[in-house]
């Protein structure tokens, strides 16, 4: 039986951010590991470089050491198998739904009819059938969110990276946003690095919980989440599993907290 490669490896990753001023360091002796298909969310204090790490993978900064793979090969430049959902939706204002959510499918110059089977394909799953023709600005947040989403999937990336994409929503928009979310990713199945402030979250999506330190950002503590799939999103939270789980990694969180940077 071959052994599969990990998707994402970063190995003993500092960055440092260079002004006229000063040199700060973000991140330093970063080690993670992301196997195909896994699910890995991080949690860590305000500054502590989690976007900084997202940043690295999707080659838009250089390590001062270390180095990230993808699929085994150092990562330069930004690579074509990575796909980014942002808090902010980032949809084109002048264009639809079905345009937003085609936008994937016209950079990899599919067909026209291509294009559009592979959107509608995507907005069904995010239950927005029937807003194809509408423009962001007749959307809900919720919506907006959904098609961002859509749009994410049908760009078809074998790595998420996902910086607290769904911060901005209220509480119960979140979950049902996160329940749509989790069902689709249990279809498709890829490698997700995801950015959360929020414990129960990052215990009802992933496979992984990575808690890092204060500034500069190491890993101080992960916790695999034994919590079958598939899994609902909010129910599993009575789960005794998830709250054991939420103990610990405040607990972890919390002593995160009390590293002194440099």
């Amino acid at each position: 039986m071959t052994e599969r490669k990990p998707k994402l490896e970063i190995q003993n990753l500092s960055v440092r951010y260079h002004s006229k001023e000063r040199s700060t360091l973000a991140l330093t002796e970063v080690d993670l590991t992301i196997e195909d298909g896994q699910f890995v969310a991080v949690v860590g204090p305000s500054g502590c470089g989690k976007s900084t790490l997202l940043k690295v993978v999707s080659g838009l900064i250089k390590p001062a050491e270390g180095r990230a793979l993808l699929d085994g090969e150092v990562i330069e430049g930004i690579p074509n198998e990575v796909g980014m959902v942002f808090q902010n939706d980032a949809l084109l204002p002048w264009k639809s739904v079905l345009d937003n959510v085609r936008l994937p499918s016209v950079v990899k110059n599919k067909s026209r009819e291509e294009q559009e089977e592979i959107a509608r394909k995507y907005i069904n799953m995010v239950g927005l059938t029937g807003f194809e023709e509408f423009y962001p600005k007749q959307l809900s947040g919720g919506m907006k969110k959904r098609v961002a989403l859509a749009r994410a999937f049908a760009y078809d990336p074998s790595l998420y990276l996902m910086d607290e994409p769904f911060g901005p929503l209220d509480a119960q928009t979140r979950v049902i946003i996160g329940e749509e979310f989790l069902r689709m990713w249990e279809q498709v199945g890829k490698s997700v690095l995801f950015i959360t402030h929020d414990i129960e979250e990052a215990i009802a999506l992933s496979d992984k919980v990575v808690v890092m330190s204060n500034r500069p950002g190491r890993i101080s503590a992960e916790f695999e989440v034994d919590i079958e799939r598939p899994r609902p999103f909010y129910e599993t939270r009575f789960d005794p599993r998830f709250q054991r789980l939420q103990k610990e990694i405040w607990e972890a969180l919390a002593d995160s907290k009390k590293e002194v940077g440099v």
